[in-house]
């Protein structure tokens, strides 16, 4: 089951351009910066760090799908309980990652 939401918005760029600073905004909109020891970002670093973060949430698409579909960790140490670690990796693991593999 594929996640198709980015979690990726203005406000997680800016936290992550200008650490500890406050703001007031409408949507992805600054109205007004109340950190003036902490220089306001540009809009154009906002779109590149948005564009960065939302590059770098569809490469990793396939850890949200393998988790997805890994067992519960009851079920995956109940598992290796009674198979051990080697048939584990080999019945529960391995399919998991042919089928989503790592680009």
């Amino acid at each position: 089951m594929a996640d198709t939401m980015s979690p990726i918005d203005s406000s997680k760029a800016i936290s992550l351009l200008a650490p500890g600073c406050a703001y007031h905004a409408d949507g992805d909109e600054i109205l007004e910066w109340l950190t003036p020891d902490i220089p306001q970002p540009s809009e154009e670093d906002i779109q590149a760090k948005m564009d960065e973060l939302e590059a770098e949430y569809e490469a990793n698409q396939y850890q949200r799908d393998r988790r997805s579909e890994y067992p519960s960790v009851k079920d995956q140490l109940d598992y290796i309980y009674h198979n051990g670690i080697a048939k584990w990796k080999s019945d529960m693991v391995k399919p998991v990652k042919d089928a989503h593999p790592k680009p």
